[in-house]
């Protein structure tokens, strides 16, 4: 499933020079929050869901991988702080969408994963 996903991902962002800042590869993916403002109020609600269902449903699915399973000292760190404060749901949308940052300078800079921090 590693490489299906890998692929899907890579297929789905398509040429990844488009993209000037991360921001805009979790834009269009669809993982950044819904902001609404008006006058002095701001509301920050769940994720926007515009892009590919598909890209998010498999982002959060490796997340869960990465932070379960393959025990990822780097996006495991970021998830168990996240899931004291908000419920592991919310966390793991978070991780995914770290993940997917992740990836995006990955491609960018042509390197191999390798997460601050963490030794290897």
């Amino acid at each position: 499933m590693s490489y299906f996903t890998a692929l899907t991902i890579y297929a789905e962002l398509g040429e990844v020079a488009r993209f000037d800042r991360a921001k805009e590869v979790v834009s269009y993916v669809g993982l950044n929050p819904i902001i609404r403002e008006s006058g002095d109020s701001r509301f920050e609600g769940s994720i926007s869901k515009r892009g590919s269902g598909r890209v998010r449903w498999l982002l959060v699915q490796a997340s869960y991988t990465a932070v379960h399973t393959c025990e990822d000292e780097y996006l495991g760190r970021f998830f168990n702080r996240l899931a004291r404060k908000k419920n592991s749901k919310t966390a793991i949308v978070a991780t995914a969408r770290k993940l997917l940052v992740s990836m995006y300078h990955m491609l960018d800079r042509e390197e191999v994963y390798d997460p601050p921090g963490v030794s290897a």
